[in-house]
């Protein structure tokens, strides 16, 4: 396995950034803000880059998998007995929630996996700069704040429709640029669609699965076995990766299980609140020069 470009990641650097990935990919708040803003922190100094933000999702969306893995094999299983060809054709009901649940997996996947394609240059270079991430950090934040106190609650998945699961699969896309929240923009759209906090953050949780492992498998044939990395992105070599990426499945894991219980009882306020004040952090740091809005490396504009 190669390594991503220079400068090179140490060890404890790549335990921190795992440690990073694992704490904030189910929270609504960002996680590859924070690995880009922890990236620049580090003695390397640099953005760890797209490529190792997908890498290390697969870590903490195992993490998901093994949480969910009673959830999921319902739903697969009403899925397939529900077609109308292969070997269980017909033994499910169509209309049956956990088949319909599926097909709307599927259709929530396509918007992030198209526009990824679209866009890759964009993702890994354009829009991770600095002050873009702010103002998504800020801007999603009120977002969430607004859809958390005016949102009805009411809602499970067993309510989910195409229209909903369209409008769930279009707010997961956004997660492409740094600051959004792949949880955070599904879960803003589940409470304004009327859904329960813990309903939208499952729902968000079982969206990610497919998008985030097909992502982080890509990134990792094509960024790092057989490609070339982005610009600007700091070298960690296969190893360092695969414990970034264990690490985070290991810390994520724990956070699945905390902040399920969490919203269960409690609203977003406390995310929304550190977004905004993550949002000001960040345009304090790169003002000061603390750290670079654009690494080394990269094209985009100042």
């Amino acid at each position: 396995m190669g390594a991503l470009s220079l400068p090179t990641v140490t060890w404890w650097e790549a335990i921190v950034l795992g440690l990073v990935q694992g704490l904030t990919e189910f929270l609504p708040i960002s996680s590859s803000a924070h690995l880009r803003i922890v990236g620049e922190l580090l003695q390397s100094g640099t953005d760890p880059g797209a490529a190792f933000t997908a890498i290390t999702q697969i870590g903490t969306e195992t993490a998901v998998v093994i949480y969910f893995r009673k959830d999921i094999w319902r739903i697969i299983k009403a899925w397939f007995g529900a077609l109308p060809v292969g070997p269980w054709k017909n033994t499910v009901p169509r209309t049956d929630p956990d088949a319909r649940l599926g097909w709307f997996v599927i259709l929530g996947s396509i918007p992030i996996g198209v526009l990824g394609l679209l866009f890759e240059s964009a993702i890994d270079d354009t829009l991770r700069h600095l002050y873009i991430t702010a103002a998504m950090l800020a801007i999603f934040a009120l977002l969430l704040g607004w859809a958390d106190r005016v949102g009805r609650r009411t809602k499970t998945l067993d309510h989910m429709s195409t229209k909903d699961a369209v409008f769930f699969g279009l707010a997961q896309a956004l997660a492409l640029v740094p600051g959004v929240s792949r949880s955070g923009g599904t879960i803003t759209v589940g409470l304004l669609l009327g859904y329960t906090r813990e309903a939208a953050a499952r729902y968000a949780f079982l969206l990610a699965i497919p998008a985030v492992m097909i992502s982080g498998f890509y990134k990792l044939f094509s960024d790092v076995i057989f490609g070339e990395p982005a610009p600007g992105s700091a070298a960690v070599p296969g190893s360092l990766i695969a414990l970034a990426t264990a690490v985070a499945f290991v810390v994520g894991y724990a956070v699945i299980v905390w902040f399920l219980r969490y919203v269960s009882t409690n609203s977003y306020k406390p995310f929304v609140i550190y977004r905004l004040v993550l949002a000001v952090l960040v345009v304090v740091l790169v003002t000061a020069g603390v750290i670079d809005a654009v690494p080394s490396g990269h094209t985009t504009g100042g």
